[in-house]
């Protein structure tokens, strides 16, 4: 028995692979229908137009975003398109809310998903060599996927919800900043993924792994 080490990028193994179905699944398909409801509850109703108010993954999922999770450990659903000016007619936060509730909705999955350790009926450690995931380690992964996505989406950088969230915070110079470097927004993502660990800089790791891991520890010892 050990303490269950969350594999990531290519340690993929059969329970590892089975889990993270069951979290694509799951956490990808909530995670979107969070954007649609907030949205269709704050009068736009540009999401149920376009069928994204719904718990069918098929709605959701994106078939790279859904490999990538699958091989990876991380990756995308189909956004959830919205009417900023809709949103704007009810509340000026409007859409800095429809993009904070994908990330509030996994935090959400993972403390509901912690439940079983914190009341001492699954443990975090885990058999070496399972054939099929166990309760344990299903879950275990399920919550540290969710943690992953809370952390990445929340990068203030388009077009992950945390860009959204941190223009509504942000002054005006911080705005302006922003929509200049927007357009730019997926190619930083992809230098920050995948060439600064070239580098020697692992910024992926500092903003999102090691967070998720550290929450992970929290919820379930």
């Amino acid at each position: 028995m050990e303490w269950y080490n969350p594999p990531v990028m290519l340690n993929l193994t059969l329970p590892v692979f089975i889990s993270r179905i069951f979290t694509l699944v799951v956490a990808f398909t909530v995670h979107e229908f969070a954007h649609a409801w907030t949205a269709d509850q704050l009068g736009d109703d540009t999401p149920r137009f376009n069928g994204r108010l719904t718990l069918d993954p098929r709605a959701h999922l994106d078939i790279v975003g859904s490999l990538l999770l699958l091989i990876v450990g991380f990756g995308w659903a189909k956004p959830v398109p919205i009417n900023p000016y809709a949103l704007q007619r009810r509340t000026p936060a409007g859409t800095m809310l429809v993009s904070v509730a994908g990330p509030f909705s996994n935090l959400v999955m993972a403390i509901l998903a912690s439940l079983p350790f914190r009341a001492g009926l699954l443990d975090p450690f885990t058999p070496s060599g399972e054939i099929l995931p166990s309760a344990s380690s299903l879950l275990l992964e399920f919550i540290f996927i969710n943690m992953i996505l809370l952390f990445f989406n929340l990068v203030p950088l388009a077009p992950l919800d945390g860009e959204k969230v941190a223009e509504y915070f942000l002054p005006p110079s911080g705005q302006d900043f922003l929509a200049r470097i927007r357009p730019y927004g997926p190619m930083i993502l992809l230098f920050l993924l995948f060439l600064t660990p070239r580098m020697g800089l692992d910024v992926f790791s500092w903003l999102v792994v090691g967070p998720a891991r550290q929450v992970l520890q929290m919820l379930v010892q």
